[in-house]
């Protein structure tokens, strides 16, 4: 058949374009793996001022993408509150949350888990100097804080101490405040979150944990349901972190300056 040179020109011209194109997307645009953190807890999930992010559960979920092979770059951080957290896994949001996420059954209804990859305890914090609070019943009568509609403190103020006197504030960040400049007499939660603001440097020295077990709460990364061979890797990546010292390394550099006493790593059931 023979062919005319202005036709074969663009044929050529055709075909230089798509090479050109299918370089570009292949060099220039990098796979995205969606993560989803909290921003406001320190010590755990935390944004800073800069605009990066640190915390213990932001270590993890850096050192699973690395094993799921993406480079930090590729990594994009969303936040996630204790309120979306199975939409947005849900909804395809992200890929996978890492937000001081505690596996119950209710959960496990909605969304997959893999882990646990760290067990925290619902524990009370108080100032350094005050010697009179040692057991949870030691709040009745005294103030004490934690976000609205928090199940720390309900088990607190039902349970353990009946007289003490709930505030609820809109985040822990604003009881550590309030803790610090004597409006309130202790703050409650997970002793993971408390030791991440104790350990923050503007608090270093002021706070301390009283070391209580009120509740055990097993961290777990979640991951939207079905995803079994994605939840497989993330476990094989877990108990790698475990096993080559970056998970103790990364409980060291958060919560080590709160002089936390943290549990060994959980086995990884999920």
């Amino acid at each position: 058949m023979k062919v005319s040179r202005a036709g074969l020109c663009a044929a050529v011209l055709v075909l230089s374009l798509t090479a050109t194109a299918c370089g570009e997307g292949g060099g220039d645009e990098q796979e995205k793996i969606s993560v989803g953190i909290k921003f406001d807890q320190p010590g755990l999930g935390f944004k800073n001022a800069d605009d990066t992010f640190s915390g213990f559960d932001v270590d993890v979920a850096r050192y699973v993408a690395k094993e799921l092979g993406y480079e930090p770059s590729q990594i994009e951080f969303k936040q996630v509150t204790s309120l979306d957290r199975e939409l947005l896994l849900q909804y395809g949001e992200v890929d996978y949350v890492v937000a001081s996420y505690s596996i119950t059954e209710k959960r496990k209804a909605k969304v997959d888990f893999a882990g646990p990859y760290f067990t925290a305890h619902q524990d009370l914090m108080v100032r350094s100097g005050d010697k009179n609070i040692k057991e949870a019943s030691d709040l009745n009568s005294k103030r004490l804080c934690s976000v609205t509609g928090s199940t720390s403190a309900q088990n607190v103020k039902e349970k353990l101490a009946p007289k003490a006197a709930l505030m609820e504030l809109g985040n822990y960040s604003e009881c550590a405040v309030a803790l610090k400049d004597t409006y309130l007499d202790a703050m409650t939660t997970d002793d993971s979150i408390l030791a991440g603001f104790a350990a923050q440097k503007k608090y270093q020295g002021q706070f301390r944990l009283i070391g209580l077990n009120l509740s055990t709460e097993n961290y777990g990364i979640g991951i939207k349901k079905g995803k079994t061979d994605l939840r497989d890797k993330i476990n094989a990546a877990l108990k790698k972190m475990v096993q080559d010292g970056a998970w103790t390394k990364a409980v060291e550099t958060n919560f080590g300056p709160a002089a936390y006493k943290n549990d060994p790593a959980p086995s990884i059931t999920g």
